[in-house]
């Protein structure tokens, strides 16, 4: 540790005085030691004031990180038109991260009105680029027709570029296509495939997804304990219908032990996020009929995926 420890305050001090000399790639790289804590206390706004002296010197993905904090307000006020401001310069220099973080600005409304079209047309830039995370967006745009004509060809051949790279947003939204048949052949054995991976990278939604195609066999043999496994998983995360079905199984012994209370204490915690369901299934347990629990069996569609929820951008 000790070691680790004098290694960081070492490359501090390596990158100090250069930066003091105005060499801009050893700005940007102390900028980050201090936005990090590395070698140094973390310092916010020391960070940004070494990373905007990089920045100004033009060097791309200084730009790029200097838009991110002023949208973050990180070591300085929060300010979406700057934000905007050196997110446009840095994509225009090719940086493709900030290609993807303009086109979140236009899609948000961030700092500039609201523009899908522009959105997607800097999505489609640092896609090409080969970024997953901007593939899964320009495929979500195909899919939904926002900012582009829909086209579930096109919508299905970035998600697939994005999805074997393991973006979980891509995977679910593949899930989802294959789920819904959706510009595709229903297949409920590659909606589950393309859930599975997205539920095991953490994907409340593609695990609720994945639970009740085990419940109902779809795709699968049916396995009532999977599908407690991915319920629980989604459930303790707080997903409402995860709870409600959680607290189904419990209600009537499928897959767990029959355990009146723990359906109870799932089904209030799902009845507290306003799940009309499991509102109806506690009062079946409070009424003594336990056993015409109501699931919620019905797949995510393609507009339950959220994008904003991702850590895409900026």
């Amino acid at each position: 540790m000790g070691k680790r420890l004098a290694d960081r305050e070492r490359i501090f001090r390596w990158f100090l005085g250069p930066a003091e000399r105005g060499d801009p790639y050893a700005q940007f790289n102390l900028a980050l030691l201090y936005k990090n804590g590395l070698g140094v206390d973390a310092d916010p706004r020391l960070a940004f004031g070494w990373m905007r002296m990089s920045a100004l010197q033009g060097l791309a993905f200084a730009q790029n990180q200097l838009g991110a904090m002023y949208y973050k307000g990180l070591g300085t006020g929060n300010n979406d038109a700057e934000a905007v401001y050196w997110f446009r310069r840095a994509a225009r220099q090719g940086e493709a991260a900030a290609q993807q973080n303009l086109g979140q600005m236009y899609r948000r409304g961030r700092g500039v009105p609201v523009n899908e079209e522009m959105a997607v047309r800097w999505f489609s830039r640092a896609a090409e680029q080969g970024v997953s995370s901007a593939q899964a967006l320009l495929g979500e745009a195909y899919l939904n027709g926002r900012g582009v004509a829909a086209d579930c060809k096109l919508a299905q051949a970035w998600l697939r570029k994005a999805a074997v790279r393991g973006d979980i947003y891509a995977q679910c939204l593949l899930g989802s296509m294959y789920a819904h048949g959706t510009g595709v052949a229903r297949d409920a054995a590659q909606a589950l495939m393309w859930y599975i991976l997205a539920a095991e990278g953490g994907s409340v939604q593609a695990q609720f997804s994945v639970a009740v195609l085990y419940a109902n066999g779809e795709g699968v043999q049916r396995d009532l304990a999977q599908a407690v496994h991915w319920y629980r998983s989604a459930a303790e995360k707080g997903d409402a219908a995860s709870q409600n079905n959680l607290g189904v199984l419990y209600a009537t012994g499928q897959g767990v032990k029959r355990d009146a209370a723990e359906a109870l204490r799932w089904y209030r915690r799902a009845a507290a996020q306003g799940h009309a369901l499991a509102r109806h299934n506690l009062e079946g347990l409070r009424g003594g009929t336990a056993d015409t629990a109501l699931p919620d069996e019905q797949f995510l569609s393609k507009a339950d995926f959220d994008p904003e929820a991702r850590n895409s951008s900026p």
